[in-house]
């Protein structure tokens, strides 16, 4: 089984509404995001998809974080910093900060756009557009939280 498929299999142990809300997402935000290597965890409370230059957790710029009931989307190393004029953003951290996305179409809006494309200005490193986009499977954790309510 290739890395997509697997990722097919953890998605689909979601509720069918919200794992095709979560899919809608992951194509929006594909679009927006082109050349990037997308790293997967199927961790113990969420299934993340992080968007980063390599296989490095460290250098992932974005990532969405699928729960049993929503789907946030994390600015990884610059949430801070980022320009919230209409103050979107949550959290608290010295450096992530996350949206709750209950339409895939929030991905396409302006204000949304406009901070995906200042944290990519300001990753460390940079994604290359013209690189193809592939999926790493990095880690799935045998014990986890359902991922139905």
């Amino acid at each position: 089984m290739d890395a997509e498929q697997q990722f097919q299999t953890f998605l689909d142990r979601f509720e069918p509404a919200l794992a095709a809300r979560a899919a809608a997402i992951l194509d929006r935000l594909r679009a927006q995001l082109r050349g990037a290597t997308e790293i997967v965890y199927d961790n113990f409370n969420a299934l993340v998809v992080g968007f980063g230059p390599s296989e490095k957790a460290s250098q992932a710029i974005v990532s969405i974080a699928v729960y049993p009931r929503w789907v946030n989307l994390f600015f990884l190393q610059n949430g801070p910093a980022l320009d919230d004029p209409k103050a979107l953003l949550k959290g608290a951290g010295s450096r992530v900060r996350h949206i709750r996305i209950e339409d895939p179409a929030q991905i396409d809006s302006a204000d949304i756009k406009a901070m995906i494309a200042q944290a990519l200005t300001t990753a460390k490193v940079p994604l290359d557009p013209t690189a193809v986009r592939r999926m790493a499977i990095r880690a799935v954790v045998a014990n986890q939280r359902p991922r139905r309510p």
